[in-house]
């Protein structure tokens, strides 16, 4: 059964309210959101602290993100560092310059697609980052500069992202509390390979936790013409098929609150005895979600919630898309696979903080992952 869960943010505009209830409270200082289900055979990490954030997915990988302090919007900026688990892994720099406000943009259209972006700390210049992805919309850090950056987030440091005349400035508020929550995600406090070190560290690296493989899935295509195997045609009353399935709801009242009311469900076959059964649940101020769940075409029913958020349902895939905050520059999202009987929660992530550096969010932050492949 799908957990809701709060897309992570800083900005004032956290306490937008959807389905009547905050679906975006302000993170407390120094909280974790630890979230695992019975498909996920590692625990996830969301942890979110003042600039920075951290999500670990369910393969031990982990992925901080840095920006832009939020009194300083004008030129939004954000990094990504990325750890995968075990002994040996090092790790990869990303940053993308946003260009959400007037004054970033202006510098960015004078670049065109060659950006030369250097590292600045504490007003030294650590030279280039690699050249700039027009298709990815963001530049590699060199392995200097990520070794330059790591030591500065450790300690109160300048860290500017320079293009030409324009200076991208990147916060270094909350990173050492995001790299101590991956180093515990990891298995590393105290060892030679975490983020954060003392200067008599001599703790191997052996018992540092390795990566798990993601969970394979295969997808199985739906046959929306396959004959019901009692040869009898699926039909029942709206009020009787909500009746069906409001068992399967914490708090309609919350989860779905227009379960009751008269819009149509959408009924349609999965296989020869199971069907899927789609309402509209609710809707928000730029949100709306989508109830979904599996019965079987005759008793015992057994109706099986997959989630009251879905926004769109195609080929045995349900996906949920959420925004934020209205201007959509941080995404929630979700996705089920139909494997042959059930649908298989496959992602889970969110796009990061909501700090205006591009629309759909700077960067995928998921906190579950899997390996899908098609039935054939």
């Amino acid at each position: 059964m799908f957990v809701r869960k709060h897309l992570p943010t800083s900005s004032p505009i956290s306490n937008t309210i959807l389905k009547n209830k905050i679906i975006l409270p302000a993170l407390l200082a120094l909280s974790t959101a630890a979230i695992s289900t019975t498909s996920m055979a590692v625990a996830a990490v969301e942890f979110t602290h003042q600039d920075w954030q951290v999500a670990c997915d369910n393969t031990r990988t982990c992925r901080l993100a840095g920006y832009q302090a939020e009194n300083n919007s004008d030129f939004p900026v954000s990094v990504l560092l990325v750890r995968r688990a075990g002994s040996n892994a090092g790790v990869v720099g990303k940053v993308k310059l946003g260009g959400a406000k007037e004054s970033a943009t202006k510098a960015l259209l004078q670049l065109g697609n060659r950006h030369r972006i250097s590292l600045f700390i504490n007003d030294k210049d650590l030279g280039e980052t690699k050249p700039f992805s027009a298709v990815a919309g963001d530049s590699e850090l060199t392995s200097t500069q990520v070794t330059a950056l790591l030591n500065a987030l450790t300690k109160p440091s300048k860290i500017e992202l320079v293009s030409r005349n324009s200076r991208w400035q990147l916060s270094d508020k909350g990173a050492t509390a995001v790299m101590l929550k991956a180093d515990e995600a990891q298995g590393r406090i105290g060892t030679s390979s975490a983020f954060l070190t003392a200067d008599n560290t001599s703790k191997p690296n052996i018992n540092v936790l390795e990566a798990k493989p993601a969970p394979q899935l295969r997808l199985v295509v739906p046959n929306p013409k396959a004959h019901s195997s009692s040869n009898k045609k699926f039909s029942m009353k709206s009020s009787q098929l909500a009746a069906l399935v409001k068992g399967t709801l914490k708090d309609t009242n919350s989860d779905c609150p227009n379960l009751m009311d008269k819009s149509p469900w959408r009924v349609s076959r999965l296989n020869s005895t199971q069907l899927l059964a789609q309402h509209n649940c609710w809707t928000g101020a730029y949100n709306m979600g989508t109830g979904v769940w599996v019965i079987n075409d005759s008793t015992p029913y057994n109706p099986a919630l997959v989630t009251t958020d879905a926004t769109d349902y195609a080929d045995g895939k349900i996906s949920v898309v959420q925004k934020g905050r209205g201007i959509g520059d941080c995404l929630y999202k979700a996705d089920w696979v139909w494997t042959g009987n059930r649908f298989s929660k496959s992602h889970e992530g969110t796009t990061g903080l909501c700090r205006m550096i591009e629309a759909g969010g700077a960067w995928q932050m998921p906190t579950y992952v899997s390996e899908v492949k098609i039935a054939r």
